[in-house]
């Protein structure tokens, strides 16, 4: 039998190598992966996944899917990894290719989203704030995914995901800009003229959530 390194010791020096990528900075991770550090990837992906499957999953609207769109997202981190640019934030590169992947996936399934969990806030603000009249904070999440999906067929894929990512998932208009690569301005846009459409399809297609005073 060969003699060598004991199994144990470099069982412990991979240890200690996570170890220390969990210390490690979102730009120490893509400065590793640059130099082919397989385990940087492996704390990103740890770091990264569960937002990232939360925002997909808003775009794509199943989970299994979404999920699907993210390891496709971290596969193409490493195949790219060559190409980043310091200029942006690892946030809002990963964010950028977890979001353009999730637009095409949604573009070529043509799907409509059945799960939606965090509207219940905007579907209110739709309606220009103060408490709807029956209390979309009453229903259950189910309610809320059929009735969120139902108002944005109206929106175009980049207005979908430019409120998702702006209004739900809280990112800065210059990260939703790089995310979705373009303007500030243009998601500024994509924001308000999806807000409207939402606005309209509420007060015509469910007058009795509006706020009171507001026209149906």
């Amino acid at each position: 039998m060969p003699t060598g390194l004991p199994v144990p010791k470099l069982i412990y020096s991979e240890r200690r190598q996570r170890d220390r990528w969990r210390e490690a900075t979102d730009r120490d991770l893509i400065a590793a992966l640059q130099r082919d550090e397989e385990l940087a990837l492996d704390e990103l992906v740890r770091r990264k996944s569960e937002p990232l499957v939360s925002a997909a999953l808003r775009i794509v609207g199943d989970r299994e899917e979404a999920k699907d769109v993210v390891q496709v997202a971290f596969l193409r981190v490493w195949e790219k990894r060559a190409s980043y640019d310091p200029k942006w934030s690892p946030n809002t590169w990963i964010y950028r290719i977890t979001t353009n992947l999730a637009i095409d996936h949604l573009r070529s399934q043509r799907s409509r989203t059945k799960y939606v969990e965090p509207y219940r806030l905007h579907l209110a603000q739709v309606g220009r704030s103060q408490a709807p009249a029956r209390g979309l904070a009453d229903l259950q999440g189910t309610e809320i995914a059929g009735i969120f999906e139902q108002l944005s067929t109206g929106l175009s894929t980049k207005q979908r995901a430019a409120f998702l990512l702006r209004e739900v998932e809280g990112l800065s208009s210059r990260e939703v800009a790089e995310a979705l690569g373009c303007k500030e301005s243009t998601v500024r846009n994509h924001v308000f003229n999806a807000r409207r459409v939402l606005q309209e399809a509420l007060k015509t297609q469910y007058p009795e959530y509006m706020p009171p005073g507001e026209d149906s």
